[in-house]
């Protein structure tokens, strides 16, 4: 039978074997991280970069539908999709030809086109609420809404959710710690102030420490994914939306749902799917086919506050907006991605590949008796090395093993299969194939064997 114990042993020898693989069939991104190294802060354009498995990240050549091309002519099926911003594919047709239009016509103009009135009544069909604002990041969504979210309730505080994501939102980044005290986060960079002083958080499907911490009405907003995404998919239990929807309400506190990661679940997201009716909806990524763009939505009620409370002579010096924020180029490709390619039809490809993946890895799974689990949301899926799925956010982070993570995903990547780096996480395109999938489960097997021999 196997156990961790069994497989720890053989780990570090396997991880040592796929590391120098890696560099001996990637002499050209090796040489191009030296060289990035003169003027580029770690050798890479942002620093989470250095963190992929390898000893030095990959360099692109390109990227078309489920597959990308490396600088030293390695072709990869890509399970990543830039972390859900090409979930459409990379360089989907119809959004090309829309981009290079608007290029021709102006991308940035501080005033508005066509197309966001296209967008705005696109998103009210797909997710309920009425009214739309533009931003460029999912981040900048989730900062705007906290922002009006204090605004129009006069309160301070907001409530997330134990090892939540949504981007770089500096109250975000709070974990409960073993004796019950809310502190910043492991790796939380220069803090305005301590997030205890402004964030609340608790354990997602916890009902219980969720209506005490909302019960001071204090809190101006609950912010939250409806399926906790970034720490493994954790799914909410049963009637806990519907719980959260009536405790939000009763105390006075909006609820805004991130589905930036969650749009995995079908066209209009989680929201649509299971009926949920938030006050403030936040979503980036990919919307725009990998442009830079991000919505969020309000109800009637939440954008009529706003439209009272805030006088146009002081709408841009309140921190919500940006010079490029509803720039022309960012609703143009919006446009054709609600249109043409983010469409039900795309799902009805996707869903059904994430479930033969999920066989795929359970096959694996249960052959070698592994400790682990795999999930799934629509297009999206996850394996954890925990036997049952987590209900919360501790749960899943107990069970992190990041030199397992490091071999699964290197041991993945010198076969030519692209995971999502920090965790185990696939995504499925519309162009991604059966056989892309089964290769995978192939991989999957090899790499599963290797570390069980």
């Amino acid at each position: 039978m196997t156990s961790e114990i069994m497989y720890a042993k053989n780990l570090p020898e396997l991880l040592n074997r796929e590391r120098q693989m890696f560099i001996d069939n990637h002499p050209r991104s090796g040489e191009l991280f030296e060289k990035a190294k003169v003027n580029l802060l770690g050798g890479v354009p942002m620093n989470w970069m250095e963190k992929w498995a390898g000893d030095f990240p990959l360099f692109v050549d390109w990227a078309k539908g489920a597959h990308f091309m490396d600088v030293d002519g390695h072709r990869y099926l890509d399970l990543c999709l830039g972390d859900t911003g090409a979930m459409t594919g990379h360089a989907p047709d119809a959004v090309i030809e829309a981009i290079v239009g608007r290029i021709k016509n102006g991308t940035t103009l501080m005033l508005p086109t066509e197309d966001s009135i296209y967008v705005g009544a696109e998103l009210q069909r797909r997710f309920g609420l009425p009214y739309w604002q533009f931003a460029l990041t999912a981040t900048d969504a989730n900062r705007f809404s906290i922002r009006l979210a204090r605004h129009i309730t006069g309160r301070s505080k907001i409530l997330v959710y134990n090892y939540c994501y949504h981007g770089s939102v500096d109250e975000s980044f709070i974990t409960l710690y073993p004796n019950g005290q809310a502190k910043a986060r492991q790796g939380n960079l220069g803090p305005p102030v301590d997030p205890s002083i402004t964030t609340k958080v608790v354990e997602f499907n916890d009902l219980t420490a969720l209506e005490k911490a909302l019960a001071d009405k204090d809190v101006a907003c609950v912010l939250a994914e409806p399926v906790m995404t970034n720490i493994g998919i954790i799914h909410p239990d049963p009637g806990y939306h519907l719980a959260l929807r009536e405790l939000t309400k009763k105390t006075g506190t909006l609820l805004i749902i991130d589905e930036t990661h969650t749009i995995c679940a079908g066209p209009g997201g989680y929201t649509a799917l299971h009926g949920l009716e938030p006050d403030i909806l936040t979503i980036g990524k990919p919307i725009a086919s990998g442009i830079p763009a991000a919505v969020y939505g309000f109800s009637e009620i939440v954008a009529d506050l706003v439209q009272k409370s805030i006088d146009i002579e002081d709408c841009d010096t309140g921190g919500i907006g940006g010079t490029l924020a509803g720039n022309a180029l960012s609703a143009a490709a919006m446009r054709v991605t609600l249109d043409k390619v983010l469409t039900e039809a795309a799902y009805k490809v996707t869903i059904p590949l994430a479930a033969r993946f999920v066989d795929g890895v359970n096959e694996v799974i249960h052959e070698f008796d592994l400790p682990w689990n795999v999930t799934s949301l629509g297009c999206r899926t996850e394996y954890w090395f925990r036997r049952e799925p987590a209900r919360n956010g501790q749960e899943a982070a107990e069970a992190i093993d990041t030199e397992l993570d490091r071999y699964m995903h290197l041991a993945a990547l010198n076969r030519g299969i692209l995971m999502t780096p920090f965790h185990n996480m696939a995504l499925i395109s519309p162009q991604t194939s059966t056989e892309d999938i089964d290769r995978h489960t192939e991989v999957f097997r090899e790499i599963v064997r290797n570390l069980v021999a």
